[in-house]
């Protein structure tokens, strides 16, 4: 094995490690801390009051499986958008599927009462998760049709810019039509929660998750020859419209699926990219993309951990750690900082 392929071999060690060792803390972490050998106990089958382990198989193992997969989730779809559209600060949301996940929720949480369709027992049972899913549902339907459509790359970004405005214009007039306790209602969401998600929840956005994750796994070697530009990649004989219907798919389902689940978590699926970029010093996506899921966890863990510390909306610490690692970034690589 070459140099290069054992010190790939060790940072994945390593990051697995610090992985189960973060995910171990977060389950230990909350308004009552559980020691760890309690949580070991559970895990394995062995002997545990009855209070502790409802606790952790009822809240913290949902939580912490939630956070994990988050992490996954959005770090793999900004590795793609970053890669497809040649920018280093592209993100998740570049297609606009969080923008239509929020509007799915504005019209359920804010337009509904304004416009009295509230008594409706259908309407009722659609829940902000279902109406985040309809709002996704309707981008990613619209993504996949433009993608075969347009043939520069930069029309759908402008495109994607484009829903982001509009629906960003509907929900805010429905924000201000609204009273204020709705409008308190989807600012909470607006901001991010991994507390709320039930296990039956959890059992429908698993699978979705895992499709978008092999359907990111199956476009690498794609990724690998959109590096070096569309016009490279068709001279290798790669299909590009397929190639980027696929890896918008997988972008629009990950993406999708955590908006309408947990809100629009901010900041995850920027920095952690550049981070697994300068960690293993390796552009090869066969390194990258499990290289980003492993990190995306691991940021994702401490993030959660450190919002059931101090009571605060998981958003608002992704945002404080994320900032400092784009601006290091900004900094050591794009020469923007003298």
């Amino acid at each position: 094995m070459s140099k290069n392929g054992k010190r790939t071999s060790l940072l994945f060690t390593s990051l697995g490690i610090i992985a189960i060792v973060l995910l171990l803390a977060d389950m230990a972490t909350g308004d009552t801390f559980i020691p760890i050998g309690k949580i070991w106990a559970v895990l394995t089958g062995g002997e545990c009051d009855g209070t502790t382990r409802n606790i952790l198989l009822s809240i913290r193992f949902i939580r912490v499986g939630v956070a994990a997969l988050i992490g996954i989730a959005l770090s793999v779809s900004g590795l793609q958008m970053q890669t497809v559209f040649q920018n280093p600060l592209a993100d998740p949301y570049l297609l606009g599927v969080s923008s239509g996940a929020g509007l799915g929720v504005a019209l359920f949480v804010l337009g509904a009462p304004t416009l009295g369709w509230t008594d409706f027992p259908m309407l009722q049972s659609i829940g902000i998760v279902g109406s985040g899913w309809i709002g996704t549902s309707v981008i990613l339907l619209g993504i996949a049709i433009l993608s075969r459509k347009v043939k520069n790359i930069l029309g759908v970004l402008i495109v994607g810019v484009m829903i982001g405005y509009v629906t960003g214009a509907i929900i805010q007039i429905l924000q201000y039509l609204s009273s204020a306790e709705r409008l308190k209602m989807f600012t909470l969401w607006s901001m991010g929660s991994l507390g709320h998600i039930t296990s039956s929840q959890l059992a429908i956005m698993i699978p979705v998750l895992c499709v978008g994750l092999v359907l990111s796994v199956a476009c690498i070697k794609s990724l690998n020859l959109l590096l070096l530009g569309e016009n490279y990649a068709r001279t290798m004989g790669m299909n590009v419209k397929r190639s980027r219907t696929l890896i918008f798919m997988s972008t629009a389902l990950l993406t999708g699926t955590v908006t309408a689940f947990c809100g629009p978590v901010g900041f995850i699926g920027l920095a952690i990219p550049h981070i697994t970029r300068l960690v293993f010093s390796n552009a090869d996506h066969r390194v990258l993309v499990p290289g980003t899921m492993l990190i995306g966890m691991i940021g994702m863990l401490i993030c959660d951990i450190i919002a059931k510390k101090f009571l605060l909306p998981i958003n608002c610490i992704t945002a404080l750690l994320g900032v400092p690692v784009i601006l290091w970034v900004i900094s050591k690589n794009l020469g923007i900082f003298k």
